[in-house]
């Protein structure tokens, strides 16, 4: 839905304790998939930016320290077209806002249709015009089955290894706050967005052991977004890739 309350400060309270006692660091929040600040249609449009606005300052009250946001798709006009209405959007919803800890992260698309971000260009002119016009800190938040269906074969080592120059050079790598974990149930450069369980899909195993452990990658939060087709399928995914994670490395953070 597009509209959304804020949140309650009791659950806030028990919220805040919970992470203390486990130490869940660091807090990454999605924004509503409704939210399209690329459209240049007028209702959705604005609705696109009231409800960001509103993620924005929850994010904040429960002191968030990243806030991920799909780009959006440009669908009738030229990808420079949705880049700008995208940025000018943003700078609306974040003015007067005060980020303190929080940073948007852009995540990449899988490159379907007329979505903005399956190529690391695209995500870096969003950030660097974001930043010139808006004063909120923005980063990357890379998804592996994304990757995978845009082109970028991250399932064998030297694929890895281009997937992660290219990203560097980009991107930064400094600036990519955030990894989603997901396989992906359609093939390299499919531009279709369909997550699979760890290990079941077109990734494999043998490419998320090397992604998980990766000097340049290990020490980065990795979250699932893995679909539950059977009951425990969420625990079994964190195990697989903890086991994975441990197999030659055991320092990189995993999180459901």
């Amino acid at each position: 839905m597009w509209r959304a309350r804020p949140p309650d400060p009791e659950q806030l309270k028990l919220f805040q304790a919970v992470r203390g006692r486990f130490d869940l660091r660091p807090l990454a929040i999605h924004v509503n998939y409704l939210v399209n600040l690329a459209s240049v249609d007028p209702v959705i449009r604005a609705k696109s930016i009231e409800a960001f606005r509103g993620e924005l300052e929850r994010a904040a009250a429960i002191g968030a320290e990243y806030l991920v946001l799909h780009p959006g798709s440009y669908r009738g006009r030229s990808v420079e077209d949705g880049i700008a209405s995208f940025v000018l959007a943003l700078r609306e919803a974040s003015a007067g806002f005060r980020s303190g800890n929080l940073t948007v992260l852009l995540e990449n698309a899988a490159g379907s249709g007329a979505h903005i971000g399956s190529r690391f260009e695209e995500l870096q002119s969003l950030r660097e015009l974001a930043r010139n016009l808006t004063d909120l800190p923005i980063g990357y938040c890379l998804d592996t089955c994304h990757l995978l269906a845009a082109g970028f074969d991250i399932s064998t080592q030297a694929g890895l290894g281009a997937t992660i120059r290219s990203a560097e050079e980009c991107l930064g790598l400094g600036n990519v706050h955030l990894i989603h974990a997901n396989d992906s149930k359609t093939p390299l450069g499919s531009h279709v967005d369909r997550h699979a369980s760890i290990g079941k899909g077109q990734i494999g195993r043998d490419a998320f052991r090397r992604i998980l452990t990766h000097p340049k990658l290990r020490r980065k939060p990795f979250i699932l977004e893995t679909p539950i087709e059977d009951p425990g399928d969420d625990r079994r995914n964190l195990d697989t890739l903890k086991a994975l994670a441990a197999r030659t490395h055991n320092g990189t953070r995993v999180m459901k």
